[in-house]
């Protein structure tokens, strides 16, 4: 009888060591197979969730800072108008070291200033008087010297007061409206009307 106990229990035993094998060698093979959470793949899975997180992220920066740059580039045109020449760069750190945050508020800043550099720059003081001026001078094209343009400016008259537009522009004829209107206020802040005598009189400038 104790034989037969002894020899039940060493089967049982022999079973239990089997299924423990089998259960180990299934474990492996589901890591094989992709059955079990391979921790190669979980990270593989987490870096593409970032780097797809990240994406829009990027886009959004790349956006913000081309139209800051372009509303950077036409304050920049508009005061040019209206100080004869290129108006220097502000200083300012780049923009790949502002914060993200900082990027729409900053885009916002620059498109008023470029509005505001617009209004100003198509609204000289006394547009219509210079209008009017125009009227009886010559047109804005006019190139028989030795005066030139619209508002009849000769060259010791542009190099004075357009000197940057007559260097890399030429005589006041290649110039837009403007540019010659601004110059001429420019003149008439020191000397008045003086170079238009007759003219400004007529259209009421003084």
């Amino acid at each position: 009888m104790r034989r037969s106990i002894f020899a039940c229990g060493l089967v049982l035993a022999f079973a239990g060591l089997t299924t423990a094998a089998a259960a180990a060698v299934g474990s492996g093979t589901a890591w094989a197979t992709g059955g079990g959470t391979n921790p190669t793949t979980t990270t593989t899975v987490t870096a593409r969730a970032a780097t797809t997180v990240r994406r829009p992220g990027r886009r959004a920066i790349a956006y913000w800072t081309r139209h800051i740059r372009a509303s950077r580039a036409a304050t920049r045109r508009w005061l040019a108008v209206i100080q004869g020449g290129p108006a220097m760069p502000s200083a300012s750190r780049h923009l790949s070291a502002r914060s993200f945050s900082r990027l729409p508020r900053l885009a916002r800043l620059w498109r008023h200033r470029e509005r505001a550099a617009w209004w100003r720059a198509n609204h000289p003081p006394d547009l219509r008087g210079w209008t009017c001026i125009h009227h009886y001078e010559g047109s804005w094209t006019d190139s028989g010297g030795p005066y030139y343009g619209g508002l009849q400016m000769d060259l010791s008259f542009q190099a004075t007061y357009g000197s940057w537009l007559l260097r890399h522009r030429g005589t006041a004829d290649h110039w837009s409206r403007l540019e010659q209107i601004w110059t001429a206020v420019r003149a008439w802040r020191v000397r008045g009307f003086s170079p238009w005598p007759s003219t400004a009189h007529y259209c009421g400038m003084y």
